[in-house]
Formats: C-alpha cells, structure tokens, sequence
C-alpha cells in the first residue's frame, strides 16, 4: 500500500493585488506593499499606469500588525490610499531611506534583525533593476520571517537579482515560503533589464530555493508588467517546478 504524505499548511493568506499581501504568522497579521487605489495613473520622471482596484477595499483589510514595505518611492509598491493606511500601522519596516520620508517607518539595513512578539525579522538585500541601478531606481529591501515552529517565509521586495537570492539563501539556509515579486517590470529606464524577476529569473531563484513553495505577487494590475501569469506558469511547467508554483487569486483567501 502507498501511503501518501501531505504537506502541512504552511500559512494562509490574502492577495490583494499587485504586490499587496495580507497573512497571518505567529499570531501576527502582516501586509506587504500597500496598493489600495483605484486605477489610475502616476506621474514623476516616468509615469506609471495602474489599471485595475484592489481586490479589497483598504476599508475591508481588517486590523493590521505589521507592514512590510520594500520601498516607497513608486506608486505601484505604496500608492496614495496605502500611504495613508501606514499611519494605521503601529510598526512598518522598510529602509532607512523610507524611514527618512515618512514619520513612524522603522529603517533596516541589511541583514540587521528586529523581533516583533515571537517573530524575528530580518532585512535582506534586494536590487530593483541591474547592477548599479540604485541611483535611479533607490534603494529596496526584501525580508526574511522566523519563528519557533513556524516556516520560514521569504519576501522578495523589488528585487531583480538572482544572485542576491542565493547570498540570501546561503546565510539565513531553508527557506520555506518565496513570496516573490515578478511580472518582468520595465519601464524602459533600462533597456530590456527588467527591474524585477521576470518568468525565466523567477525559476532561476526558484531553483536556488530548494523546495520552497513560490507565490508569485506583483504581476499584474499595472502597466509596466511585460510577462502575463501565463507565461510564468507556462515557463514553471516547462522547468518541471509546475508544483512549486503558487499563483493567487486576488481577493481569495488561500492556504500555502
């Protein structure tokens, strides 16, 4: 007889859209990346499109612990309703840059760790485009989540870089949970780099995470993801990691 062996939840969760997540962990409730707008667009040097609502309204979402922002200074990472939630928060973690903007937002450097109840947070290094990009593009940070008897969760921020995955992997060890931004993000500041994972990076970090289960956030609702959800699941499949792959539904609560 063939027993089967089922994984154990690992977490529950909620995508709201974009990059936005709402889960529970070790009692906590998290956010990351506060997108609430409607659609609409965002001018600056190079203006962004959003094109589709929240799957919740910020009205909706419910008491927030902790707030997980990678960085601040793009409407599709913080836009105007999710600057306005932070101030509802009592702890956001980000970057010293987006700690020197905005009042209450507590800044991580890499790899410094901070403990929030049974939880130890630890900023992790994320490059939101290639090699040298940050004078343009800013600084970002990713994050890593412990607790005694919970997974170990990764949340990628806006990060492009594969090798950065790997330093990550090879000084925290397991992962367990990739949350992962990805959409090939472009908006033409450099080149045909994207400025997040894109499908083909994206399995390249999935290799380099073991078995970790992937979720895949920030690949739609906004105009500047040049790969579709299908393409990504495609490319998975085509790599044989088709069963690592979680793509959410927006507004639906989902197990991990």
């Amino acid at each position: 007889m063939t027993e089967t062996i089922t994984r154990p939840m690992l977490l529950d969760a909620l995508h709201i859209g974009g990059p936005t997540l709402r889960f529970r962990y070790a009692g906590l409730t998290w956010l990351t990346d506060p997108t609430f707008d409607e659609p609409g667009d965002y001018p600056g040097p190079i203006t962004l499109h959003k094109l589709s609502g929240p799957a919740v309204p910020v009205e909706a979402i419910g008491a927030i612990d902790v707030v997980l922002l990678s960085h601040d200074q793009h409407a599709d990472n913080l836009d105007t309703a999710g600057r306005a939630l932070l101030a509802q928060v009592e702890t956001v973690l980000s970057t010293p840059d987006a700690a020197g903007r905005i009042d209450g937002v507590r800044g991580l450097v890499p790899w410094e760790t901070v403990t929030l109840g049974d939880v130890e947070v630890t900023a992790v290094p994320a490059l939101h485009g290639p090699e040298g990009c940050e004078p343009l593009s800013g600084v970002v940070t990713g994050f890593v989540l412990r607790a005694e008897g919970e997974p170990t969760v990764y949340v990628s921020g806006d990060n492009a870089s594969v090798e950065l995955v790997e330093q990550i992997v090879e000084r925290i060890g397991r992962i367990d949970v990739a949350v992962l931004n990805i959409g090939a993000a472009n908006i033409g500041r450099f080149g045909d780099s994207d400025v997040t994972l894109n499908a083909r990076t994206a399995v390249q970090a999935a290799a380099v995470l073991g078995d970790a289960v992937i979720v895949a956030v920030h690949a739609e609702g906004w105009g500047h993801f040049s790969e579709s959800l299908d393409y990504l699941e495609r490319t998975f499949a085509y790599a044989d990691r088709a069963g690592q792959l979680r793509i959410p539904v927006r507004g639906e609560v989902f197990a991990v």
